[in-house]
């Protein structure tokens, strides 16, 4: 009778040992990954990936929009400092790990300290804005893989970076429903935004956003010839008609378009004060600013692009330019539920302490 009441569970522990013998072989045995990068380059893996760093701009953020933070184990020195970087302030555990390097616009393409960054004993490297043959070098030297992300251009809204999206969630081997999710969130967002504004007939304001930040902070005369925000809607800049992107203007020619409104980027607020104080003449010439049509914007650059504030500023800019249209918005409100979805939790609160929060200034 004994035996034939502990066969079975014999069979059955035998059965388990089995599975987790199978379970552990598939891990350790597991066929390496190979990906091609956002650089073009074919770059091998080993999983499953553990222990992650990322370095350049924005790299640190696509990660934690993938829900991978609990993995990274070192990052930049910059990113300590969570000023004007919502995904920094919504994780200020990262204050806590080992620093790989400087980081910042100075080290665009060169990449992390290379014995910093092989003592958090990485098992992979996300890095961003690094030519493929430097990101070759560089996995060379430490010996670990390298795969480039990419926003597309610098400083833009670019679809680019929902390939980033899966990219890392092919290589972390999280679930692919999060990329799939946070290429429809955006997605969705950029629809609402046009349908709002589609039965508009004319855009007749002239609009201009200013202090936009290009590796560092800048005065009233950094724009974007492109601004995502107006893009979005449908709203065509001042500047629309100049070459390049991201534009220096001349200040006179501001006077010239004298905009009816004027957005303030909030990162290069402080700038813009400091220039005010200097040179009022200059901005009470500008209707603008004596109609008290001057508003201020969250950073919408801030370590390139930050995406979950590029759409919170669309839609604050649609409650000033086409408020009838966006009456059912609550800036600040939106701009929190944006952080929440892409962060986890919201961040707007942080940033308003750090650099004001949405409405008219100056």
């Amino acid at each position: 009778m004994k035996k034939g009441i502990f066969a079975p569970k014999r069979v059955l522990a035998f059965g388990a040992a089995l599975a987790l013998l199978w379970m552990t072989s598939s891990v350790v045995g597991a066929e390496p990954l190979t990906v091609t990068d956002l650089a073009g380059r074919s770059v091998t893996i080993d999983l499953p990936v553990k222990r992650i760093v990322c370095a350049g701009p924005g790299a640190l953020r696509l990660v934690v929009y993938m829900n991978q933070t609990e993995k990274v184990v070192g990052v930049e020195e910059m990113e300590k400092d969570p000023t004007g970087r919502p995904y920094a302030y919504a994780h200020p555990e990262f204050k806590s790990l080992p620093t790989i390097g400087p980081g910042g616009p100075a080290y665009i393409d060169r990449g992390p300290d290379p014995e910093a960054t092989l003592a958090c004993k990485p098992d992979l490297l996300f890095v961003t804005y690094m030519q493929g043959q430097n990101a070759e070098k560089l996995q060379d030297k430490l010996g670990v893989p390298v795969v480039v992300l990419s926003y597309g251009p610098l400083a833009t809204f670019d679809e680019t970076v929902f390939d980033s999206f899966g990219l890392i969630g092919r290589i972390m081997e999280c679930n692919d429903r999060r990329a799939d999710a946070l290429v429809e969130f955006f997605t969705q967002m950029k629809q609402d935004l046009f349908e709002r504004t589609a039965a508009v007939s004319e855009h007749r304001q002239k609009v201009y956003v200013g202090g936009i930040g290009h590796k560092g902070s800048h005065g009233i005369d950094s724009t974007l010839k492109s601004y995502p925000p107006f893009e979005f809607l449908g709203v065509k800049s001042v500047v629309e008609g100049l070459k390049g992107d991201h534009i220096f203007i001349d200040r006179e020619k501001l006077l010239e378009w004298d905009p009816d409104v004027i957005f303030i980027d909030g990162g290069g607020r402080h700038l813009i004060q400091a220039d005010i104080e200097k040179n009022p003449h200059f901005y009470k010439h500008l209707s603008a600013f004596k109609q008290g049509r001057v508003y201020l914007t969250l950073p919408y650059n801030h370590y390139t692009t930050n995406l979950g504030t590029c759409f919170a500023n669309a839609y604050y800019v649609g409650t000033v330019l086409y408020p009838e249209a966006f009456k059912d918005i609550d800036p600040e409100k939106k701009a929190n539920d944006i952080y929440k979805f892409l962060l986890g939790k919201g961040a707007y609160d942080d940033m308003k302490r750090s650099f004001g929060g949405y409405g008219p200034i100056f």
